[in-house]
């Protein structure tokens, strides 16, 4: 039984781009279903757009590649590979705007596993409404631990002390 709550804990991603707010269903290898609530809080709304504002839609698509990642990552073989990072955007289309008060439903079909990559269908819709579609490829990059800005013992931004 996969456990949804320790398994979006492990998501790569924190505040302010995580962009799943809750996992529904996890079938390890094969489907993710998760859920976006589109809150006029977040940051990107102010500029995006201040007299009607609408979710971009790069964050709808990192929504869904983070949903395809869930699909992809609880794998227990896969999980020890690293994280998915997105590879390539296949016949991607937008087809309904999503605004602040929305719940997207996100999900992803992993259609085809091979050399540590996925090819997930996606899918995202506001009640029956499709919002975005498309391919991803998913591909396992390896975990690296964090280093301090600028690098090891370096200062930052390249400047010399």
């Amino acid at each position: 039984m996969v456990n949804l709550d320790e398994l979006l804990q492990r998501l790569p991603h924190i505040f302010p781009f995580r962009m799943i707010d809750r996992i529904l269903e996890v079938d390890p290898g094969k489907k993710a279903v998760a859920l976006k609530n589109v809150s006029i809080d977040e940051p990107h709304f102010t500029g995006h757009f201040p007299n009607e504002p609408i979710m971009p839609g790069v964050l709808i698509l990192e929504a869904l590649a983070q949903t395809g990642g869930l699909a992809f990552h609880s794998l227990e073989e896969t999980e020890k590979e690293g994280v998915p990072v997105l590879a390539k955007v296949e016949g991607f289309r937008f087809k309904k705007k999503a605004v602040p008060g929305d719940q997207i439903i996100l999900e992803a079909e992993v259609l085809h596993i091979f050399s540590g990559l996925a090819k997930v269908k996606v899918l995202a819709r506001v009640g029956e409404e499709t919002v975005a579609e498309g391919l991803l490829v998913l591909a396992k990059r390896p975990l690296t631990p964090p280093s301090p800005p600028g690098g090891e013992g370096k200062p930052a931004c390249g400047r010399q002390g």
